[in-house]
């Protein structure tokens, strides 16, 4: 019996030994190279195509480079990571492969659902850093859910940021008993670097998101806190000899059929056909060089099919900003960031035909477009307040831009855009810079001129110069950043004649001088608190002549906890005038953000204090609050809801009162198909004694869009849909103005 229970122990032990080995074994830390600039990580070759199904199990695995990812680099400071993860990197002959082993203690903790492409906030992830030019000013960001749903987006060091970006590439991943793995294939088409004979070194990194009661971040290296160039301590890895974009052509034709109903006579006509048309479109891109692109479209299907998010416009002086999310745009516009926003492609609403050049080679970037559009978007910007206007005439848009690399991670450019219209032309010309003065230091500037003149009957009626006009801009900007302190200082000067009709600069003839600074504190890692920042704000606006736009002082203190919790506060005060008349502005906002399960995420957006009422130049109080809740059923089902409430009272009582809901309900069948649905509701009530003009007393929008999608990647899709508007107010009720059914078939063909 003594026997028979020693032999059971050792069965036991033996056992526990065998459960315990993915945790136990120790990755190779490389075949050759430690990581440096001098000793860069070799990188194997691979002759081989490996099956990109998430399992790691071919052979071929065994030859790869693989590195632990051992250190948390938030909200840790380079802290031991609490959970441990493998890498694993191969080149082949036409596209880099990556790897990843991800344990977990917990394998039901995994967060993982399926989504299209760039939805899987919240999910565990992974991904990997990729500075393909070794300069430390750029770099290409792809990531992957446990399920190998892929997020990829480009980051500059300057802070530009391209989400947008869409690259074709593979990634699929599996859930196992002890974690789950991932596997990447990027072809080097999808990426621009060197032009080199041998091999290349690129700067990398790989990161693992845990999200857990705290979202922690764990990576290849620690980072140096004192140092806000994060590529510059990004470590090396060497291979990709022979790396080449083939042929790199990409010709994707289009097939898009849009009908369009409306109302002959609202809201009691019948509906009569009032658009149709199917149309054959093609856009081609040439890597004409593996770092420089050429783009061309005619006849393009520039519609997004992604609904803009809702935004009240109510008591709103400026022109409201949406974001551009069409493909053809939305490739290569970090080359056309700068610190004014004299560059936004929304601008082109409806284009005809459009070419484009974008790339980088050597330490020179260039981008430039050439776009023929049906209608003129215009915006006439002021010191309070801005005016907007669509002209049915085409206008042809030219943007030129020019960055080149100098001594440490800085840059400086030029911009030159110019748009050519009948009877009109707007034209845009500067230079920039970002001069990184130390590791903790940048100093950028802008400076433009303007250049306009506009159609006689146009500046008549919106009260601009009858002849051609000019103007300048400027910014000077200085940051001083490390992990636990920022301070920036920021001077703005817009000329009251300036005008960038190609970007989105709603507001001109101004001097601004803004001052910012914050301290965060940070906790251990199992502490009840993580972060604590406080930050102070101070700023002054003037009128070109000299006169007070606002001066403002303000703060905010921002707490992180528990299950991802975030509360932030914005106490501030500020002296404002407004055509003339002084306000005196008193007001607090309030943000807060809880994801207490792996299926539930909420927010909630607040404030109230003293407001302006825009339309009156008078004083009032304002309370708005914009809560959001995120579900996610199963692996498939997700629900949006956002709500916005903003009421303003002024003396004699309320003025307006506004509501809007925003929902969104997708099922996502597989990675590749989902379909979706979004209403968007908004009600307006306003009190027509308290209103000097004419106005609706009730206002009421209600949209509604239907989609169906297919992606086997980026621009191979199907989508079919449905979208309608109603309209109603005090007269009649919610009435449908219009229906509109649409296909879109796309296809990549690559070369």
């Amino acid at each position: 019996m003594r026997l028979q229970g020693i032999c059971t122990l050792k069965m036991l032990i033996f056992a526990a030994v065998l459960s315990l080995l993915p945790w136990m074994a120790i990755p190779t830390e490389a075949n050759d190279g430690e990581g440096t600039a001098e000793s860069p990580y070799l990188v194997p070759r691979t002759e081989a195509d490996i099956n990109i199904d998430g399992a790691l199990d071919e052979a071929v695995w065994n030859d790869a480079l693989t590195l632990e990812l051992k250190y948390e680099v938030y909200p840790g400071d380079n802290t031991p990571a609490t959970v441990r993860t493998e890498v694993l990197v191969l080149c082949g002959t036409d596209r880099v492969y990556f790897g990843f082993r991800c344990f977990d203690p917990d394998p039901l903790a995994v967060r993982a659902h399926l989504s299209d492409r760039d939805s899987s906030r919240g999910d565990d992830m992974v991904g990997v850093v990729l500075d393909t030019f070794n300069d430390q000013r750029r770099s290409y960001r792809f990531r992957s859910n446990p399920l190998g749903v892929q997020t990829d987006l480009i980051i500059s060091e300057e802070g530009y940021n391209n989400q947008s970006w869409d690259a074709i590439w593979d990634s699929t991943g599996q859930i196992t008993d002890w974690g789950y793995s991932v596997e990447m294939a990027i072809p080097y088409s999808s990426l621009r670097f060197q032009r080199e004979e041998g091999g290349q070194v690129w700067g990398f990194d790989a990161i693992r998101w845990y999200p857990r009661s705290k979202e922690v971040s764990i990576g290849l290296f620690p980072r140096d806190r004192r140092n806000n160039c994060y590529l510059c301590q990004a470590i090396k890895i060497q291979g990709f000899d022979g790396a080449s974009p083939g042929r790199n052509i990409e010709i994707n034709p289009t097939v898009t059929a849009v009908r369009t109903d409306e109302r002959s006579d609202f809201p009691i006509g019948d509906f009569e056909k009032a658009h149709q048309e199917a149309e054959v479109g093609i856009t081609a891109r040439w890597g004409i060089t593996p770092n420089l692109t050429f783009s061309g479209t005619a006849n393009p299907d520039f519609s997004q099919v992604e609904a803009d998010s809702l935004q009240l416009d109510i008591n709103q002086p400026f022109a409201l900003y949406y974001a551009e999310k069409r493909p053809f745009f939305t490739e290569g516009a970090e080359f056309f960031e700068t610190g004014f926003n004299a560059v936004h492609t929304r601008t082109m609403r409806d284009p005809v035909w459009g070419l484009k050049l974008a790339g980088k080679e050597g330490a020179n970037a260039l981008g430039a477009y050439v776009v023929n559009d049906d209608i003129t978007n215009l915006i006439f910007p002021g010191s309070q307040g801005s005016q907007a206007t669509s002209l049915n005439v085409s206008n042809t848009a030219s943007i030129f831009r020019y960055g080149r690399d100098i001594w440490n991670n800085s840059n400086i450019g030029m911009l030159v855009t110019d748009r050519e219209g009948s009877g009109y032309f707007n034209r845009v010309f500067g230079v920039d810079g970002n001069l990184r003065l130390s590791e903790r230091q940048r100093l950028s500037f802008q400076f433009l001129g303007s250049l306009t003149s506009y159609p006689q009957h146009v500046a008549a009626q919106f009260n601009q110069p009858q002849d051609d006009f000019s103007d300048i801009a400027l910014n000077l900007r200085y940051n001083n950043s490390t992990r636990d302190y920022f301070v920036y200082l920021d001077y703005t000067d817009v000329g009251g004649d300036f005008r960038a009709d190609l970007g989105y600069m709603p507001r001109v003839d101004y001097r601004l001088a803004d001052l910012g600074t914050g301290y965060t504190w940070w906790f251990p890692t199992d502490s009840y608190i993580h972060r604590f920042q406080i930050r102070g704000y101070a700023s002054q606006m003037t009128e070109q002549n000299g006169d007070l736009i606002y001066r403002r002082l303000s703060g905010a203190l921002i707490v992180e906890g528990p299950m991802q919790t975030l509360f932030a506060a914005w106490p501030g005060m500020k002296r404002a005038v407004y055509q003339g008349i002084d306000f005196d502005l008193k007001s607090c906002g309030f943000d807060f953000g809880i994801i207490p399960t792996g299926s539930i995420s909420l927010s909630l957006e607040a404030g109230f204090g003293d407001a302006i009422d825009y339309s009156h130049a008078r004083a009032g109080d304002e309370i708005y609050f914009y809560p959001n809740l995120s579900i996610k059923l199963g692996r498939s089902m997700r629900a949006n809801l956002s709500y916005g409430f903003n009421r303003l009272n002024v003396d004699g009582g309320r003025l307006f009162l506004a509501n809007y809901l925003d929902t969104t309900l997708i099922y996502q069948f597989n990675r590749r198909t989902f379909v979706r649905a979004i209403f968007q509701f908004s009600d307006i009530r306003r009190n027509l004694d308290l209103y000097a003009f004419d106005v609706d007393r009730h206002s009421e929008d209600f949209f509604t869009q239907l989609l169906f999608s297919y992606k086997i990647n980026p621009r191979t899709v199907l989508f079919l849909g449905y979208s309608d508007n109603y309209f109603g107010n005090q007269d009649y009720g919610l009435t449908q103005a219009d229906r509109t059914f649409f296909v879109k078939l796309g296809y990549a063909w690559v070369l």
